[in-house]
């Protein structure tokens, strides 16, 4: 019954025990106090009001990829499941990325961007260094009294940011609060490294967080960070243990370096952790889930933790053919693109879970 019956029966314990217990605000000096942001005395259910993607124009194809490096479509096909990916222009960077997706997101909260209270960019490329790229895009929205900083997580980023977002909305410290997972990764990609270039695209999703209801709510997150997994997905140079030099440039340091087979490994192992996981603290089973959402990284390690899981193919949302492993941004890609389909309707018990570099993992349980 796409998660009615599971929504009774999870209904007090999920809350309790994802901290999220719905109690409404009793006292009018209460309400004052979340108005102002200060803490309140008892936890708000919290809610996607809407959500919106964005991205870029170019469609870099495996055909074109042929006449890169040396690989083939079925190649490619085979080992990832991705056929194409978007690539961002010369003059495109996150901040323009994440702004094109927030604007969608608001109009369809029908929110304006003076009534953020706080921006979240999950990102591994921002613009630069700092300011935060949060920062470049309240300003260009306009969100003049709205908070602003970066998460990074890697390809868990949108998900923590999640976690971070509705728990200020669920506190009182804010009422409603933007999401945003970006990143650009063509730009630290080696276009010369088969192994890693087929893999990646530009992208961005976001998300508008408002106090939510009984049947319209986050319930549970999990969190996770494995750190002696760190050099298994990285990028050496470029911070303060290594600065970028000659020397970082000419071995390639600037880029993404990973090991496949280990990532690989990982990654099917946490998707199928995390999901029971999170499920758990609800009270809840792999049969109740409606609508599944994995980091969309390879189709090969999503197959295997379905088949693991034991989660028919007709619940599990997959994009990663059009647009390949953007990171932060594709769980809430594919979220969008799942909703504006149908295949997430209003009560459904949505499950995300991504994984990424770290080694980082998060998941998320959620009526829709």
């Amino acid at each position: 019954m796409r998660g009615k019956q599971a929504n009774k029966q999870a209904m007090k314990q999920g809350s309790e025990l994802a901290g999220l217990e719905s109690q409404p605000i009793e006292t009018s000096d209460e309400a004052s106090l979340v108005s102002k942001g200060c803490f309140s005395t008892s936890v708000r259910p919290v809610r996607v009001a809407g959500l919106g993607a964005y991205v870029p124009e170019k469609v870099l194809t495996n055909a074109d990829l042929e006449q890169m490096v040396d690989t083939t479509d079925e190649w490619i096909v085979t080992r990832t499941g991705i056929r194409e990916r978007r690539i961002a222009a010369e003059n495109e960077a996150a901040s323009d990325l994440s702004l094109a997706a927030a604007r969608r997101a608001l109009e369809k909260a029908g929110v304006s961007p003076s009534s953020l209270d706080m921006i979240i960019v999950a990102t591994v490329t921002g613009d630069m260094p700092f300011p935060a790229t949060a920062s470049i895009v309240q300003h260009a929205l306009g969100a003049e009294r709205a908070g602003a900083f970066d998460l990074s997580a890697g390809c868990t980023g949108f998900i923590y940011a999640l976690a971070v977002g509705s728990s200020m909305v669920g506190v009182g410290v804010c009422d409603t609060v933007l999401v945003v997972g970006v990143d650009v990764l063509s730009k630290i990609t080696n276009w010369k490294d088969r192994s890693t270039c087929v893999l990646f695209g530009d992208g961005a999703g976001a998300a508008v967080l408002k106090p939510g209801g009984e049947h319209s709510r986050f319930l549970a997150f999990d969190l996770g960070s494995d750190g002696g997994g760190a050099d298994l997905l990285k990028i050496p140079a470029g911070g303060s243990r290594k600065p970028i030099t000659v020397e970082a440039v000419q071995a390639g340091e600037q880029y993404i370096q990973m090991c496949g087979s280990e990532v690989f490994k990982f990654a099917v192992r946490i998707i199928v952790q995390a999901t029971q996981s999170v499920l758990a603290k609800c009270g809840l089973k792999t049969t109740d889930i409606d609508a599944f959402v994995a980091h969309q990284a390879n189709i090969r390690i999503i197959e295997s933790a379905v088949a693991r899981l034991g989660l028919p193919p007709e619940k599990v949302v997959v994009n990663v053919d059009r647009y390949g492993n953007t990171s932060s941004a594709s769980i809430p890609i594919a979220l969008e693109e799942a909703e504006r389909e149908g295949k997430i309707r209003p009560g459904d018990l949505v499950v995300v879970v991504g994984f990424g570099a770290g080694l980082s993992w998060g998941a998320a349980a959620l009526y829709w």
